[in-house]
């Protein structure tokens, strides 16, 4: 059974892999901002994993954005090497920030982190001889000059490191670390875990593939902004696609990126001004009626029906 199951994520992934061969560029862009938000709402679910809520995604996308693209302009990095380092230096910071706040639980970590977004908002803002100010930083050319086939390959490469990252964490003793502390902390400090090492550990990965995910939108588009880079749309979406998909999984938040993706991308075509009404109506409907998702919703009826 396990065989096959890994035989269907490799035709996948193919399938994945080829598109760009039979499809258009329309469709390759809409897909390129699909896998965008899957690598973040992944990234939000792995840290949820530990009971930790961190409302900062898009405070860290952000300095992964405008660190790929200082180092690329002003140290000559490679592109690709450049968002290698967007994604260290997120995660470096985050790992500074959470050495600080990681003492904190619930909802007063959210509040630091919804804070985030706001203060390196306000940092680039101020500092326009290094980041372009408020206009922002514009690249000579976006990343492979535009090509949408190399673009896509880029982000779908982003995306399937995140899924294979989360994999690692649900298969291995992180999983039952993470759970515990989720659980019961007390409990989880009595079985000799180490809580605030494996808290801290889990904001910085997750924030390294935020910065990375950051540091590949921001060349795919070849800029950057301190109102774009940092817009509330990098937090709150990925969380709503988490929730829909369905909490504590690998395959919760790729089901809700996917469907929300798509389901977005019909509604700014079809009610441009009135989609994220339509967003928040779909997500009280999935925790009023499917609080465990649409993979957790099919899972139970699965299991049920054996």
């Amino acid at each position: 059974m396990k065989n096959w199951r890994y035989l269907l994520y490799i035709v996948i992934f193919i399938w994945l892999l080829t598109l760009p061969l039979y499809t258009g560029v329309y469709l390759l862009n809409v897909l390129d901002i699909i896998l965008i938000y899957l690598a973040l709402a992944l990234s939000w679910d792995m840290l949820l994993r530990s009971g930790q809520i961190s409302f900062g995604m898009a405070g860290l996308f952000g300095v992964g954005g405008y660190a790929a693209v200082l180092t690329h302009l002003n140290a000559g990095l490679n592109p690709l090497i450049s968002i290698v380092m967007g994604g260290l230096v997120a995660g470096v910071l985050a790992w500074l920030i959470g050495m600080a706040v990681l003492q904190l639980r619930g909802m007063y970590f959210a509040i630091v982190t919804l804070a985030l977004a706001e203060i390196f908002r306000v940092i680039v803002r101020n500092l326009p001889d290094l980041t372009g100010g408020p206009e922002g930083t514009v690249l000579p050319s976006a990343i492979f000059a535009g090509n949408s086939t190399k673009t896509y390959w880029l982000v779908l490469t982003v995306a399937v490191i995140s899924v294979i990252a989360s994999e690692i964490f649900r298969r291995t003793r992180i999983h039952f670390a993470l759970t515990s502390i989720r659980n019961d902390e007390i409990v989880a400090k009595s079985s000799g875990i180490d809580v605030f090492k494996y808290l801290v550990f889990i904001f910085a990965i997750t924030s390294a593939i935020q910065g990375i995910t950051g540091g590949a939108y921001a060349h795919i588009y070849g800029f950057v902004s301190p109102e774009g880079s940092f817009s509330v749309d990098f937090t709150l979406l990925p969380i709503a696609m988490a929730l829909l998909g369905g909490m504590h999984s690998t395959w919760g938040p790729v089901v809700g990126a996917v469907v929300l993706g798509v389901v977005s991308e019909f509604l700014k075509l079809q009610i441009p001004y009135g989609h994220l009404l339509v967003y928040g109506v779909i997500i009280v409907i999935t925790i009023l009626f499917f609080p465990e998702g649409i993979v957790g919703t099919l899972g139970q009826k699965f299991k049920g029906n054996r």
